[in-house]
């Protein structure tokens, strides 16, 4: 006898819930996304095959661009007002305190620094920017910059970055670290672009040797 057929039917799943969850996820990320915000100065830093993370907080960073020129900035605003308030003390300039906490860096002799905070941050854009003096031993102004600096960060911790173009010269860097010295500032980290390591290299063999 033969063997009645059992018909066959089509698999329906439906999808709504799944389509809510996909679009509650997309609605998500798109409103807590943060995107990095436009370089206010053009450093192209040199390669390498570290992987090492830069720390993300209590940094001062220290950039240095194609022509030489020296910039200063912070992320802790409540150190930088307690330098504002130290520059206002030592050297008499009238800082506006919360211009100054607001700033996102610093390029400019202390003499013109209340004029640069008081411009758009628009205008302290770009390579017009004068840049912290820094062209020799004699006016190094990045020296008492970061006596002030570590001063406000005494007992607590302090991430010192450095920032260089590829294409900067030796010297601009050469008195950045004069002023490190100077300060007894001897640990920093320097901010490179990542790479893979070259096959074949003495780092690519540790690399295999430790994954097996």
């Amino acid at each position: 006898m033969a063997r009645a057929k059992i018909p066959r039917k089509s698999t329906s799943i439906d999808m709504t819930a799944m389509c809510d969850v996909a679009f509650l996820l997309l609605t998500f990320f798109i409103l807590t996304t943060k995107f990095k915000p436009a370089e206010a100065i053009t450093v192209t830093p040199p390669n390498s095959v570290s992987d090492k993370a830069a720390p993300e907080k209590d940094v001062v960073l220290i950039t240095i661009n194609p022509e030489g020129k020296v910039f200063l900035s912070m992320d802790n605003e409540e150190k930088k007002e307690i330098v504002a308030e130290t520059l206002n003390k030592e050297k008499g300039l009238n800082l506006n305190i919360n211009a100054f906490k607001k700033a996102q860096f610093f390029g400019t002799s202390f003499s013109k620094l209340p004029s640069f905070l008081a411009l758009d941050e628009e205008q302290r854009r770009g390579d017009n920017i004068p840049g912290i003096p820094c062209k020799d031993s004699v006016n190094n102004e990045v020296t008492d910059w970061l006596r002030i600096i570590r001063s406000a960060y005494m007992g607590s911790k302090m991430n010192l970055l450095v920032k260089g173009d590829n294409k900067s010269k030796y010297p601009a860097f050469k008195n950045v670290i004069s002023a490190f010295k100077k300060n007894d500032l001897l640990k920093f980290q320097i901010i490179t672009n990542p790479e893979a390591v070259p096959i074949g290299s003495e780092l690519y063999r540790q690399a295999k040797a430790a994954v097996k």
